[in-house]
């Protein structure tokens, strides 16, 4: 390591910290202002504030690259210093944050141009990105849980934006009494991974489990109070209902919701797993709430005929596999599956009005047997290429079912009226799947820690094996007899999400009721407040 070295690591460093400084007096500035033309080259500054980020981070990463192949650059020491935890994950989450949020807002300055909303979106969206980089960004877990509010609180503030709608008021607070819960939970969980190690500094914590151990009634507590947090920020059940009822805010917020902040209980797993030993209390709550989530979100998905609920229960299902993963120990898995879901998904919103055809799924015809066959050779195939290659699923059968599952149901899918030729493009580029994951696992792997293979309990495997048929007889049933008397009832109580969001939501409505009568003002009440004293919505 040379003088060269240190400086340039610490001026890239510094950077990476300013730069989000910098967005977050931007939006104090945008709050404040009132001059239209200030406001407009705030949104530009705000971009290239993005732009900037995004190349900070990417040579940060090269960076982190030619240390570890060539030689030390001192850039990981320095960011612990700083406060920062300059790794492969953090790399890649800022990466993905920096990205979609600069897209999103490129894309809301030209889609609320002339909106009341339009003034305050800004400040508040960049308040959310920022809140998403430090937690991202840090290496402290106070710091980290802080953060973790601070995106629930600021996002409240972009869910009502349309503050005279009382629907809108009403689902905000059902998701600020959500939030607050797994607030709690994950304030809690800090302090006793704190009780446990003695030191809230993630590195710090990562080196003592060596020596101190991983296990201990503290840490058991805590990984079920994780999971917890993370159902909830995920929107997993029964806490699912809050993410259908905030639809009534405006597409941008539901792609940064959606493609970003929805995905932080899987990063915050993805950061502190590390910190438990093996398969805990928490991975088994991740198991079960995560594969019954999918289980559900998916046959739910396919009865919607709204586009934009389609795309919520897409949501609910993407989280609950991704969970899934988590708890089976695939955490490179689980990464991909938070990368690639969050651009989806931040395109599918973005560009909901030419995907409400494809975003709904209709089984009007029953399967051919040409159909059937292309099927069973591209999961033929696809499992051949899983057997030579077992780390692609971290050495879990159940998870190469499931990805061998994907492929099949990618090729069954496909059209009946659909030429020879289509199909067997399809179901080539189905079986090439599994050699890109291939590919794009060997490049995600180095981002976590790595740790040794640990065997399932017999339970979890057993319920992971029964997610996995359950999904496979019912996708059976659709696909062979999508017209029959089962399946039409089926569609029916799936349309509802079998219901099961009911409970928490009558309860959540009830206190969001209570707080709203007792802090907020009726919607005419507010219309004409705003009207006498210029207040911004």
């Amino acid at each position: 390591m040379t003088t060269l070295t240190t400086t340039a690591s610490l001026v890239l460093l510094m950077a990476w910290l300013a730069l989000p400084v910098a967005l977050l007096a931007l939006a104090g500035f945008a709050n404040w202002t009132k001059n239209p033309l200030k406001l407009a080259h705030c949104w530009r500054l705000a971009e290239s504030g993005f732009r900037l980020l995004l190349l900070a981070t990417a040579t940060i990463g090269a960076v982190l690259l030619f240390d570890r192949l060539v030689f030390d650059t001192g850039l990981p020491e320095l960011g612990i210093r700083l406060g920062l935890y300059p790794d492969g994950l953090a790399v890649w989450m800022a990466l993905m944050v920096c990205f979609i949020a600069w897209v999103i807002l490129r894309y809301t300055r030209d889609y609320l141009r002339g909106d009341p909303a339009y003034n305050s979106f800004l400040p508040w969206f960049l308040t959310t990105v920022v809140s998403v980089l430090v937690l991202v960004f840090t290496d402290h877990l106070l710091v980290l849980a802080g953060a973790w509010v601070g995106v629930s609180l600021s996002l409240h503030q972009l869910l009502t934006l349309y503050a005279e709608r009382p629907q809108a008021r009403l689902a905000a607070a059902q998701k600020f009494i959500a939030s607050r819960l797994g607030d709690a939970a994950i304030l809690a969980a800090v302090l006793l991974i704190w009780n446990h190690y003695g030191s809230f500094r993630i590195p710090e914590i990562y080196a003592l489990g060596e020596h101190l151990g991983r296990e201990s009634q503290s840490l058991t507590i805590a990984s079920v109070l994780l999971a917890v947090a993370a159902a909830l920020k995920c929107a997993q059940l029964p806490f699912h209902g809050w993410l259908i009822r905030v639809m009534e805010a405006p597409t941008p917020v539901s792609a940064l919701l959606h493609a970003g902040v929805v995905n932080l209980g899987g990063f915050l797993w993805l950061r502190l797993f590390p910190v438990f030993e093996g398969f805990t209390a928490g991975h088994m709550i991740l198991l079960v709430v995560g594969g019954a989530t999918a289980i559900v979100a998916v046959f739910t998905m396919m009865t919607q005929n709204s586009a934009k609920h389609g795309l919520v229960w897409s949501t609910n299902a993407q989280m609950g596999f991704m969970l899934f993963e988590i708890a089976l120990g695939a955490y490179t898995l689980a990464l991909l599956h938070l990368l690639a879901h969050s651009l989806y998904k931040a395109h599918s919103f973005l560009a909901v009005g030419r995907t409400v055809k494809v975003s709904r799924i209709a089984f009007s015809e029953q399967i051919s047997k040409s159909q059937a066959g292309l099927a069973l050779l591209a999961s033929g195939l696809a499992a051949a290429l899983l057997w030579q290659a077992p780390q692609l699923v971290a050495h879990k059968p159940v998870l190469a079912a499931l990805l061998v599952f994907a492929v099949g149901a990618a090729v069954l899918g496909t059209p009946g009226a659909s030429q020879k030729g289509a199909r067997v493009v399809v179901l080539l580029l189905a079986v090439a799947l599994v050699p890109l994951y291939g590919v794009l696992n060997w490049l995600l792997s180095t981002a976590l820690p790595q740790i040794a293979h640990t065997a399932l309990p017999v339970g979890a495997e057993w319920f992971a094996w029964v997610v996995l048929a359950v999904l496979f007889v019912l996708s059976l049933l659709l696909f062979a007899r999508p017209q029959g008397v089962l399946a039409q009832k089926l569609h029916w109580h799936f349309s509802q999400g079998l219901y099961l969001d009911k409970p928490f939501e009558k309860l959540t409505r009830r206190w969001a009721q209570t707080w709203l009568n007792a802090h907020g003002k009726p919607a005419d009440m507010l219309l004409r407040h705003r009207a006498l004293t210029g207040e911004r919505s």
